[in-house]
């Protein structure tokens, strides 16, 4: 992550802690219902590192587009999002279609950042 500044590297770290704590919870509900099997573990890291890797490129591209013109800026942030989004389709549609993946061990990762995203202002009070 070198290049990236302290606030995005920051915040990606605290994304991907959050999908690895939810991916634990995750794991270990599959295997409470005995449905546990290899393809949820391939799947999770499929999605998490999908999830973990989407959230750090556009930090990325907040970064590179604060430093351009307004214009330009958005152009940046309008194809980085489709990019980005094309990529994510694209490894969500290969681990569903590809049997040693789990269907739900996939797409479920891809919302792990948003729960993140709701507890992060938990973690914030301390700085206020």
């Amino acid at each position: 992550m070198a290049g990236l500044n302290p606030t995005v590297r920051r915040e990606s770290a605290y994304i991907a802690v959050c999908v690895l704590l939810c991916s634990v919870i995750m794991q270990a509900v599959f295997l409470l219902l005995g449905r546990w099997n290899y393809t949820v573990l391939t799947g999770n890291l499929l999605g998490a590192f999908t999830a973990v890797g989407n959230f750090a490129a556009m930090g990325y591209t907040v970064q590179k587009a604060v430093e351009q013109e307004e214009k330009r800026a958005r152009e940046i942030m309008r194809t980085s999002r489709g990019f980005r989004t094309a990529l994510v389709v694209l490894l969500a549609v290969l681990g569903v279609c590809l049997p040693f993946f789990n269907n739900v061990a996939v797409i479920l990762p891809l919302f792990f950042p948003r729960i993140g995203l709701c507890f992060r202002p938990l973690f914030d009070q301390g700085k206020r």
